[in-house]
């Protein structure tokens, strides 16, 4: 699994922290909270550390975390973004590799963004991981297949579509879930006996934030030619359709995501 364009995390980061459900992050740290020892944090697919950054300010001040990525570039950028602190560790790792995962004596697995790219093996054996240590999950910011703007397009419809069959492919952790990982990850570990909630928690992109909806169309591209069911000329037309409304009065980007935290009973 290749890591992202630093560019990109920063980027998003805002839009993230905006459309991350407040209440599914309250009730992890209340959960946290209750615990006797200091607990321990594993965040899986880290990037620079954007959910330390959404989260420790809600988390108690005694919790431990470790955050993990395969990336050693990004691992080192989060670092260097966070500073020299105690209660921060590091570490490099395949998430292929499940069963490796440092999980004793996590109290709570973070991760964002990240299941939506994970196949159905993937998150299979992940819940029986997390399952056997009574670790709870909050995961959050998984894409929910929904794209909407206020400036309509004839494509807008077909263009997601074929982004969606491209969200299935594999992106490194087997054939991915993409749309349907949310509500998948939810029954495999209400199976398990956790008590699970989600929550919506959508991107809302307006002309302010228009280098990231640049970067965000730009990578449309490669998904829409490999998947080949739009001629070369259609993508091109919606892409500088979509470029040229960026800025203009009223224009806004709505794309889906779902919270999810789960809770052992």
């Amino acid at each position: 699994m290749s890591g992202f364009d630093p560019r990109w995390l920063a980027l998003r980061e805002p839009v993230d922290g905006l459309a991350r459900d407040r209440t599914l992050a309250e009730a992890a740290a209340d959960w946290l909270t209750g615990k006797v020892n200091s607990p321990q944090v594993l965040d899986i697919g880290c990037g620079t550390g954007s959910t330390w950054r959404a989260l420790s300010p809600v988390f108690p001040k005694t919790v431990r975390w470790t955050l993990l990525d395969n990336d050693g570039t990004l691992l080192a950028e989060a670092a260097r973004q966070i500073g020299d602190t105690a209660q921060v560790s590091y570490c490099q790792h395949d998430l292929n590799d499940i069963a490796g995962l440092p999980l004793d004596g996590v109290s709570l697995l973070t991760a964002s963004a990240l299941f939506d790219l994970c196949s159905e093996d993937f998150c299979k054996a992940f819940v029986k991981q997390v399952a056997l240590e009574g670790s709870g999950v909050y995961a959050a910011l998984n894409y929910d297949g929904v794209m909407r703007w206020s400036i309509e397009h004839p494509l807008d419809g077909a263009v997601v579509d074929a982004f969606n069959r491209h969200q299935r492919t594999d992106k490194g952790l087997g054939p991915a879930l993409g749309p349907d990982a949310a509500p998948r990850l939810a029954a495999l570990l209400e199976a398990e006996g956790y008590r699970v909630r989600l929550a919506e928690s959508p991107w809302r992109m307006g002309p302010e934030d228009a280098e990231l909806q640049g970067m965000f169309l730009d990578g449309f591209r490669q998904p829409l030619t490999e998947i080949g069911n739009l001629p070369e000329k259609d993508i091109e037309d919606w892409l500088s359709f979509r470029l040229e409304a960026l800025t203009a009065a009223g224009s806004l980007c709505e794309v889906g995501h779902f919270d999810l935290l789960a809770l052992p009973s």
